[in-house]
């Protein structure tokens, strides 16, 4: 009798655990659910934004953003001037966006059938003479970048910056030798900055980024040659998803209190 009621007790007490166990499995599985969506917008993986070099410190920060309000995401930035990323596009480099500093440039790309959609303008920028600190060569429009002594550096025409700058010494009535032509709007200031060029024609918002080592002189002809700034997810994008919320997220107004501050105009 007694062997019989130890061996009835042990049984007992391995239903009991057997129950626990149980009990816990189904606690577990209860607490995967909620934790499994977390992320909420079901946003996930790799973004990869072609953008004008323009937009570098902007989108930096923006793209820093987006990934706290998605975790889960990466946001990955290739930035040079609008011509060279809309030719790797449209030969077949991998991307999810794009974010080109002219319609026009965007048109090669939404022409040769790489957009998906139609692009969107999200912002505007305008021109501004970019001077060493403190302006020693006393620049004050574009007139006194023809003087004598006076090294000017200029983005080549083919870039938005370019096109931009040539429209506006043209409606100037000036005629401006540039001692160089660069391939975007950061290599442009970066001559004034080196201290190799007294002057450059750069977006405001470049020298507003290098304000510590640059002054920018505004010039009334710029207001005729503002840039409109279209962006859209590319048609190969490998991560559609996640490219269609990058952009929507770039039209919300925290993204647009960044491009607003960098010195960015309302489209």
């Amino acid at each position: 009798m007694r062997l019989d009621g130890i061996r009835t007790r042990l049984a007992a007490l391995a239903a009991v655990a057997l129950l626990g166990l149980a009990g816990c499995g189904g606690d577990g599985d209860d607490t995967a659910t909620p934790a499994a969506s977390a992320s909420g917008s079901g946003v996930t993986g790799s973004v990869t934004v072609f953008a004008a070099s323009s937009l570098t410190e902007s989108f930096n920060q923006i793209g820093k953003d987006f990934e706290a309000a998605n975790p889960g995401t990466k946001v990955t930035f290739n930035y040079a001037a609008s011509s060279a990323l809309a030719t790797q596009i449209n030969q077949g480099a991998p991307a999810d966006v794009f974010a080109s500093a002219s319609p026009a440039t965007m048109k090669t790309v939404t022409d040769a059938g790489n957009g998906d959609g139609t692009p969107v303008i999200f912002v505007k920028n305008q021109l501004v003479i970019a001077v060493p600190k403190g302006n020693p060569k006393g620049v004050t429009g574009l007139a006194d970048l023809t003087k004598a002594g006076v090294k000017v550096a200029l983005c080549a025409e083919q870039v938005p910056c370019g096109a931009a700058a040539k429209k506006a010494i043209d409606a100037a009535g000036v005629r401006l030798t540039p001692v160089t032509l660069e391939e975007n709007v950061k290599s442009a200031l970066s001559k004034v900055t080196l201290g190799e060029v007294d002057a450059a024609l750069v977006y405001r918002t470049d020298a507003k980024a290098a304000a510590s080592d640059v002054d920018g002189i505004e010039f009334p002809e710029s207001a005729g040659a503002i840039n409109d700034y279209p962006l859209v997810v590319l048609k190969a994008a490998p991560n559609k998803t996640a490219a269609q919320a990058f952009v929507t997220y770039v039209q919300s107004d925290k993204a647009k209190a960044v491009l607003t501050a960098a010195g960015f105009q309302a489209p």
